[in-house]
């Protein structure tokens, strides 16, 4: 029995009779196959679970090799393999369409993992899942967008196996739940509300309306600030529209600031184990390395360590990656470039200041640790009170 599990990878051939309905219309000489007729449902609901890496059809009798096309949704999904789907004409036809396909392939199991995945130059979107398609191949068969949430890039933790109300009461539930969150209470003492006894407010360097920051308490440098919502928020995709534009405000002087003293920023946001949002800025002088240098030591870092760092497409953000209450870490350059992980299971949590701190970047790899770079409460004074005056000429609450 085939299972629909968070394990399953696929399969390497399937073979078919009919066509997989919305695989696309074909010219050929005998006129256009419209695989919106005479296509299967079935048989793209089972293409869509079975995620084959080739597919052979031949019913229609024509000869026809399709663009290969996605198994998963860029920056929604983890990486799966490519599918190509070829049809085959009946053997001996008059007009010699070809009836023979022959090819090599290696068993996906037998595969290195990022050689299985890697995608084609010409690969396409998957045809089954495109809008209006999915309600109907999935009473057929559950499509994968049913399968446990542990599987794909979006976490949602709904419950499997909760029915739709005839009410519809659940899709307005959905829609609520996408809307930005108003700050909640934290459940306990919170370090970073600003209204917190818990805050060491000798380290708030500016205050804004709806953000604040703060030196960082163990710096890597001592420029090493924090953008943090005044209210309680745990993640950027949970803050609102207001607090969002504030953030970006925060960041574009920042990145003039650090500019104006030979230095490009680094930032990075981990939602994990912690509760109150913290974006780490950090400054690195432009002569220690080029952005491209940052980026790559993430990047080989991270695949060093098992961990899928993704870049996000330009003119992306977090929101329509995550949704509020998954776990990720991301990176934002000084470019605009961002790299993003959905964290699933454990994530080192020093994992941003160990890439920074290492030989590549800033050389100082004793202080990857932020508990080891701790100081007196007077040296912490002396950085705050230096960089308030510093960045004083950049700060934008004072023409509020």
């Amino acid at each position: 029995m085939l299972c629909s599990t968070s394990q399953f990878k696929g399969v390497d051939i399937l073979l078919t009779s009919p066509w997989p309905k919305y695989v696309g219309n074909f010219g050929n000489s005998s006129g256009e196959v419209d695989t919106k007729k005479c296509g299967s449902a079935l048989v793209s609901s089972l293409a869509t679970v079975l995620k084959p890496r080739y597919h052979f059809a031949a019913l229609e009798k024509l000869y026809y090799e399709r663009l290969p096309y996605r198994n998963h949704v860029v920056l929604q999904e983890n990486a799966q393999h490519a599918t190509r789907f070829i049809a085959l004409a009946n053997v001996g036809n008059p007009e010699k369409k070809k009836y023979l396909y022959a090819f090599s392939i290696l068993p996906m199991k037998l595969m290195d993992a990022a050689e299985l995945v890697k995608q084609p130059p010409d690969v396409t979107e998957n045809p089954y899942r495109k809008s209006g398609k999915e309600a109907s191949i999935g009473k057929q068969i559950p499509a994968p967008e049913e399968e446990s949430a542990c599987q794909f890039f979006f976490d949602l933790n709904v419950k499997q196996g909760r029915k739709r109300s005839s009410t519809g009461r659940d899709n307005k539930l959905s829609s609520h739940s996408k809307q930005p969150r108003k700050p909640l209470q934290p459940p306990g003492p919170c370090w970073f509300c600003l209204a917190s006894p818990e805050v060491e407010k000798h380290l708030v360097v500016n205050v804004g309306t709806h953000c604040y920051l703060a030196l960082a308490k163990g710096g890597l440098t001592d420029d090493h600030v924090l953008i943090l919502p005044i209210g309680h928020y745990q993640s950027v995709v949970e803050l609102s529209a207001e607090v969002v534009e504030e953030v970006e405000k925060y960041k574009a002087t920042l990145r003039r600031f650090f500019r104006s003293r030979g230095k490009q920023c680094v930032l990075f946001e981990r939602n994990y184990k912690s509760h109150h949002l913290q974006l780490q800025v950090i400054p690195v002088p432009l002569s220690c390395c080029a952005t491209d240098d940052i980026k790559d030591a993430f990047i080989t870092q991270a695949q060093e360590q098992q961990i899928e760092l993704l870049e996000i497409p330009e003119h992306s953000d977090i929101k329509q990656i995550a949704q509020p209450g998954a776990a990720y870490f991301y990176v934002e350059l000084d470019t605009g470039e961002k790299l993003f992980h959905r964290i699933k299971k454990n994530f080192p949590l020093q994992f941003g200041r160990e890439v920074l701190a290492s030989e590549f970047i800033l050389n100082i790899p004793d202080k990857s640790d932020w508990r080891q770079c701790q100081i007196s409460k007077e040296g912490e004074e002396t950085l705050a009170g230096r960089f308030r005056k510093d960045f004083e000429p950049f700060d934008f609450t004072l023409d509020d």
